[in-house]
């Protein structure tokens, strides 16, 4: 299949998901399209089978918000056209969803007349935050409706989609994946963590957008708790609004040379391959990508209730999870669990095996080619 991808470019789930799958789906024969004003930042590299089109918004005195929506509509025509292209997939709602919308509209009234069905893949905040503001909440259910096949990332944001936008078109669940053989426990970790951390230190690690949704600063109390327990370092991968707030309560505490702030990462997988557990203390995650990730590298998650969480975590098995804001049992978790290396170890293993029987690439990605192929057939 020849498919065009877009996403957003930057550091999130979303764009991290759609990349990977652009990369999977590329290594499985299909030709893939990635349109977008940016490269996806895990784009690296030259694919023979994977083409990037950079989507220009022109600069007008007269436009104080240029209209990207439109100018990416009008790129994924040109570009649905031109390498005849069998469908777009499009990630997070807004604008994406209305862009495709618009190019279908486009090829449709335009000789040759082609179809270009596009699917609408849901990722939390399209929903959960962006499409709820009544400014854009009638257009985003419309867009979801008007699209030939809808799928969500979890169980949890499907049935929030139906409830809140009255969605009466099937959402498929096709939940976030991670690349197992990519994902792992580096054979050499022990010596990889000296960089960081003393042989008799631990390593907690947090991965994310830095937002006010992740929940920085509760990130580094837990960690002020656990430090003054046990031995330990803390890395920051990641980068956003909240970062100055977190740095300014680690020199508060006087922790900041134990807290290591790592920026924006390419291969994620070598900090978490070299980490014990991972603080995931989320206000909300409609999956968690993250803690996902991290289980692959037999990291044990410490995660927050919330959303499709717990349909990646099971409490006490390969994870722990707490409510929101509760920063005091979320540290001793952390501090039982980082003092018993035979259960550390044990939950590591069980994590690695949780990713690997349900979220591995190998089992996921087969289920959006299916979906696209029933897309296809209804379309014809």
């Amino acid at each position: 299949m020849k498919i065009g991808i877009t996403c957003y470019p930057t550091y999130g789930g979303s764009g991290v998901v759609a990349t990977e799958l652009g990369l999977e789906l590329a290594d499985r024969g299909h030709e893939i399209h990635f349109i977008s004003y940016s490269q996806p930042i895990r784009l690296t590299g030259t694919y023979p089978n994977i083409h990037f089109h950079e989507v220009e918004v022109t600069r007008y005195p007269l436009f104080e918000y240029p209209p990207y929506d439109l100018a990416l509509a009008t790129r994924m025509a040109e570009v649905a056209q031109l390498y005849e292209l069998d469908l777009l997939h499009v990630h997070y709602a807004i604008p994406h969803s209305v862009s495709a919308m618009l190019a279908r509209q486009m090829l449709a009234a335009t000789p040759p007349r082609k179809k270009l069905p596009f699917v609408t893949t849901l990722h939390g905040t399209d929903i959960t935050l962006v499409g709820l503001d009544r400014s854009y909440l009638p257009i985003t259910r419309y867009s979801i409706e008007q699209s030939d096949g809808v799928t969500a990332i979890s169980q949890y944001l499907r049935e929030r989609t139906q409830r809140v936008f009255d969605i009466k078109n099937h959402i498929e669940v096709i939940y976030n994946f991670v690349n197992c053989n990519l994902y792992k426990r580096d054979p050499a970790w022990r010596d990889k963590r000296l960089e960081y951390a003393t042989p008799d230190e631990r390593i907690l690690v947090h991965l994310s957008n830095f937002r006010p949704v992740k929940r920085i600063t509760d990130v580094i109390e837990i960690f002020d708790r656990v430090q003054k327990k046990i031995p330990a370092k803390l890395l920051l991968i990641g980068d956003g609004p909240d970062r100055s707030q977190a740095e300014w309560l680690a020199v508060q505490k006087g922790i900041h040379e134990k807290v290591l702030f790592l920026g924006k990462q390419d291969q994620v997988q070598e900090k978490l391959s070299i980490s014990d557990a991972m603080l995931v203390p989320s206000e909300l995650e409609t999956f968690g990508l993250a803690a996902l990730e991290a289980m692959a590298c037999e990291v044990v998650p410490i995660a927050t209730r919330v959303g499709g969480v717990p349909e990646v975590i099971e409490h006490e098995v390969n994870g722990y999870l707490a409510d929101v804001g509760d920063v005091e049992t979320m540290a001793r978790y952390a501090i039982d669990l980082l003092g018993d290396e035979s259960r550390l170890r044990t939950m590591g293993k069980q994590a690695r095996l949780r990713a690997e029987s349900k979220f591995c690439a190998s089992e996921i990605v087969p289920h959006y080619e299916q979906f696209y192929r029933r897309v296809l057939e209804r379309d014809s």
